[in-house]
């Protein structure tokens, strides 16, 4: 199955992207020389990220009849220092109070299947060829 992405690039520091139909803007900051005007391509992975995450612990949720209007899930990256082997992404999920506490563990497990996280354990081939 081939999904097609299409970039253009608009100006200053502007990439933006079309795919099924959606257009998304992408800006480096001010201080990268770009103006701002839109979530940086690095933002935007980790939001991918995030939301992956979400849409597998909300279908979990509404899966069991669980109201989830007043839960939320945060995202941490802790960058690596040099003495540190790695990035560290922390989800925390913050439940609904009465949660089932016989799904705590089922929850994360589901969080676990997200498919943005499944690229990091499996990464792709990258080809990159010029037309």
């Amino acid at each position: 199955m081939d999904n097609q992405l299409t970039v253009t690039f608009p100006g200053g520091k502007r990439v933006d992207a079309s795919y099924k139909g959606f257009h998304i803007p992408t800006d480096q900051p001010v201080y990268q020389g770009g103006e701002g005007s839109a979530p940086a391509p690095f933002d935007l992975f980790l939001v991918s990220v995030a939301t992956c995450a979400g849409i597998y612990v909300l279908s979990f949720a509404q899966n069991r009849g669980i109201d989830m209007s007043d839960a939320s899930l945060n995202m941490t990256l802790r960058q690596s220092q040099e003495s540190e082997p790695s990035d560290v992404m922390r989800l925390e999920i913050r439940l609904p109070a009465g949660f089932p506490e016989k799904y705590r563990k089922a929850v994360i497990k589901a969080v676990n299947g997200c498919a943005v996280k499944a690229y990091f354990e499996h990464p792709p081939t990258f080809e990159v060829v010029l037309t």
